[in-house]
């Protein structure tokens, strides 16, 4: 296992360093506070436990992690996450609801850490950036959707499908709460305005303390404000969440989610500030922490956490140096469950509501989907799939359908892969593709052809498809030369295929030539035999070397049509 590094407490640490780290670490917690009680909400838990997930989670990430500035803590798509996986289990109104939370947190951390203990960080690889910019827009819409009740002050179903949710407000829409309503309205407006003309200001606090006086002093929460309520005071009590084969079997699909997006969400952030900074982070030391972060945490009443983008780029931004900065935060954390929880008391639900909204409107990008489309427009539909499974299907459907969609379009390009026909450019003095070079100079008797792929069981029978249409098409065709500098695998069932290519070629007066053809791709067909029954075949040479070693010479025909190779044997 990977070991501990010393708290980011190097050699060269200073009071300097301890200074920005301090303000960072201060800067975080006044973040965090407010995001996390919201992202608690957003989880349907008691927001207490968003400020549970900011304590121990933060030491045991600090102890471990290679990054230096990424702040972890509850984030916007992950606490959905965490709702659209156990809400379908048990109401979050009851209290198994809450033991089913901690039991995904810790059943993420178990996963998290094994993929790092066995450096397996390698497999968030797989799933494409355009599934996962389409997910994140999606989960960003459905989270601003599911606050739209608190802002209405009405009661919906724990629906996650945006239609239902729409249907759901439409049906009690006159239950709106007008108060609530300005209380979010003006909310929403004051946090933009502060992030326009003051962004250094910490908006989201002064909002809660702001709306936490106004409606006291009000007593708005009797006119139907719906406020948080009693906040217990103290530090998480030790708990060990309750385990049984059932319940892991329910909940290890959303726990593998939560742990492979967490990590990706975690390690972009990550990358993106170490690489300003000039240092390397480890993916599977990440992970390490990562996993021991939930895994600890879960027993101190947290849920599921990950680094987060926008207090990451904050902690930056305010000066933060080191892990120290997580700890402080977590500190401060800990002072305010210790003596300050009464003060939420009177904190109304449309306050946290806005600072979800404000938080991660972001998150749509529109301006990804126009580039993909513009780019690659295969990528783009594969953007739009995963956002409408996302939206219509399920929050916990999008990545698992928008990775397989990929996957399969992925499978079908591999068996229709790429193979055209060559002629030589006398200018460049080489072979290029005629589809491109009008200009290159062919042959009637020698066709020239270029596979750009592996060979495998799924591509050969079209490989070999395509290259009969190209002799059916090439009547007078005596040598077919194919370049194999593309090919960089071949399996048992495509050399049978190429013998078989061979020897019928053979019978119909053409030969069959191979150049470019890969030290690996030799050895490989060496154990079929090829060195005693095709030595004429298996080559290494380029196409100007195999020709001036069969005597054909390259040289522009006299006929009528100067697009034609004249080779003299």
């Amino acid at each position: 296992m990977l070991k501990p590094k010393k708290l980011a407490l190097l050699s060269n640490y200073n009071i300097h360093l301890f200074k920005r780290d301090l303000i960072a670490g201060i800067t975080l917690f006044i973040m965090l506070v407010p995001q996390g009680m919201a992202y608690a909400m957003v989880a349907g838990l008691p927001a207490v436990m968003g400020l549970y997930a900011a304590t121990v989670p933060l030491f045991i990430y600090a102890i471990f992690a290679s990054s230096k500035h990424l702040s972890i803590g509850p984030t916007a798509i992950t606490s959905l996450l965490v709702f659209s996986g156990v809400s379908t289990l048990e109401a979050p109104s009851l209290g198994s609801y809450i033991s089913l939370v901690l039991l995904l947190a810790f059943m993420v951390g178990i996963i998290q850490l094994l993929l790092g203990i066995f450096r397996l960080g390698f497999i968030v690889k797989f799933i494409p950036h355009s599934v996962m910019n389409g997910y994140t827009s999606a989960a960003a819409i459905v989270i601003g959707l599911s606050q739209i009740k608190h802002l209405l002050g009405i009661n919906i179903g724990n629906h996650l499908q945006i239609h239902q949710i729409l249907m759901d407000i439409v049906n009690v829409v006159n239950e709106t709460n007008i108060i609530t309503v300005v209380i979010g309205i003006v909310s929403i407006t004051l946090l933009m305005l502060l992030k326009r003309i003051a962004p250094r200001l910490p908006g989201a606090l002064l909002l809660v303390i702001l709306s936490i006086v106004v409606v006291s002093f009000l007593n708005l929460d009797k006119s139907g404000v719906k406020i948080v309520g009693s906040v217990p005071k103290g530090f998480p009590l030790f708990s060990l969440p309750s385990i049984s084969l059932e319940l892991i079997q329910l909940l290890i699909p959303m726990a593998i989610t939560i742990a492979l997006l967490g990590f990706m969400e975690s390690l972009a952030i990550g990358k993106v500030v170490a690489k300003k900074e000039k240092y390397r982070i480890n993916p599977n030391r990440e992970l390490v922490a990562l996993g021991l972060s939930n895994m600890v945490g879960s027993l101190f009443q947290s849920f599921p956490v990950n680094g987060s983008f926008s207090r990451t780029a904050v902690n930056h931004q305010s000066g933060g140096a080191t892990q120290i900065t997580s700890v402080i935060t977590g500190i401060f954390v800990i002072i305010t469950l210790m003596f300050f929880t009464s003060f939420f008391y009177y904190l109304p639900n449309a306050v946290l509501a806005a600072i979800i909204l404000v938080a991660v409107y972001k998150l749509v990008d529109i301006n990804e989907l126009k580039h993909l489309f513009q780019v690659k427009r295969l990528e783009g539909w594969i953007w739009i799939i995963t956002f409408l499974v996302t939206l219509f299907i399920g929050i916990q459907w999008g990545i698992i359908i928008g990775a397989v969609f990929t996957l399969v379009l992925l499978v079908n390009k591999s068996s229709r892969p790429s193979i055209v026909e060559m002629g030589y450019v006398k200018n460049e003095k080489t072979f290029r593709n005629v589809e491109r070079y009008t200009q290159a100079i062919t042959s009637d008797e020698v066709l020239i052809l270029r596979i750009d792929s592996s060979i495998h069981f799924a591509n050969i029978s079209y490989i070999e498809e395509k290259i009969k249409s190209f002799l059916k098409n090439y009547g007078k065709v005596k040598w077919l030369i194919i370049d194999m500098s593309g090919v960089n695998d071949v399996d048992t069932l495509s050399i049978d295929t190429l013998e078989e290519l061979i020897d019928q070629s053979d019978q119909k007066g053409i030969t069959v030539l191979f150049a470019s053809m890969k030290g690996s791709i030799r050895d490989t067909v060496n154990k079929a035999r090829w060195n005693e029954k095709y030595t004429e075949q298996m080559n290494h040479l380029t196409l100007e070397q195999l020709l001036k070693a069969k005597g054909l010479n390259i040289e522009k025909s006299e006929k009528a049509d100067p697009h034609i190779m004249d080779f003299q044997i």
